[in-house]
């Protein structure tokens, strides 16, 4: 079982840095980062929520370290064209020596995308537009020359050179819907859901039946998921849990332990912990020292 960190890059890159450096120095296996342009609150006359770029912020991360996978959860093919996404992909690979995993996902923030005139679409033209783009960026990485035509991108005699040290360039795809899952089938390496146990098992059951559904092998399709993770009293972990729209796992490191134990008995290859509910500072790094050496030693 992996563990990686999820630095959130609404923080001063200085601290992206120190926590970024830090995991690659206590053996955690890779770090991600997201891909949005702005909080989904953020307005004008509201509340503004700076945040970097993330293929900026994941190519810098690549020349700042050297062991570390990089991951992106997920580059949204809404304001990504698969073509240009795919040369970039390739460039980082290079740069990091063949560490970068390409995770992608259809898109859903709208402010970002009504303020920066970015068409988002219903889910249905979404899914499609991704399933396309996946197309595209699967024929680019492997093919001498890619032709795609469909109702959202037009990809004529186009050539993608030089490939990825990474032969095939691995794919992350982030989703849950029950059309996401096949194209998830089709076309990924590694699948990724926000979800505990019970959710993540319920969905992965239904990948395996998409997978057989095309001859392929569930098994082939590395799974990862993430919860926000807090360190604190077990009542107020209870509260915590209770009150949040978002999966959340916390109370005393052996109670977090026990979540870890739940998403390993269900076939959860990467666990990811997002940074953000872990503190700051030299209390951040303490918990993410907790978490690599005591938390994630059994599963490893």
């Amino acid at each position: 079982m992996r563990f990686s960190i999820w630095p959130t890059t609404t923080q001063p890159w200085a601290d992206v840095l120190e926590v970024t450096r830090h995991a690659e120095a206590t053996g955690w296996d890779g770090v991600y980062v997201a891909d949005h342009f702005m909080g989904s609150g953020d307005a004008a006359g509201g509340p503004v929520t700076p945040t970097h770029e993330a293929t900026a912020a994941l190519a810098a991360l690549a020349a700042a370290t050297t062991r570390l996978r990089l991951g992106s959860l997920v580059f949204s093919m809404t304001f990504r064209h698969p073509a240009a996404l795919a040369k970039w992909a390739v460039t980082v690979d290079h740069v990091s020596g063949g560490r970068l995993l390409l995770g992608i996902g259809a898109g859903w923030q709208e402010n970002e995308h009504d303020q920066y005139g970015i068409d988002l679409g219903p889910r249905r033209t979404r899914l499609e537009r991704f399933e396309e783009g996946c197309e595209v960026i699967v024929h680019l990485l492997g093919d001498e020359v890619t032709n795609v035509r469909g109702a959202h991108y037009a990809v004529t005699d186009a050539i993608a050179e030089p490939k990825g040290v990474q032969q095939p360039l691995p794919i992350l795809i982030g989703g849950k819907g029950d059309r996401m899952m096949g194209v998830v089938a089709r076309y990924a390496d590694q699948w990724n859901m926000w979800g505990l146990a019970d959710t993540i098992a319920e969905r992965s059951g239904v990948l395996d039946e998409r997978c057989e559904r095309i001859g392929r092998d569930p098994a082939s399709i590395s799974r990862s998921c993430q919860a926000l993770w807090f360190f604190t009293d077990d009542d107020r972990a209870d509260r915590l849990i209770a009150g949040s729209p978002m999966p959340v796992i916390g109370g005393s490191a052996e109670r977090l332990t026990d979540a870890v134990a739940a998403w390993h008995k269900i076939g959860v290859d990467e666990v990811i912990v997002p940074d953000f509910s872990l503190g700051t500072g030299a209390e951040r790094l303490d918990r993410m020292d907790t978490i690599i050496t005591e938390i994630a030693t059994p599963f490893r």
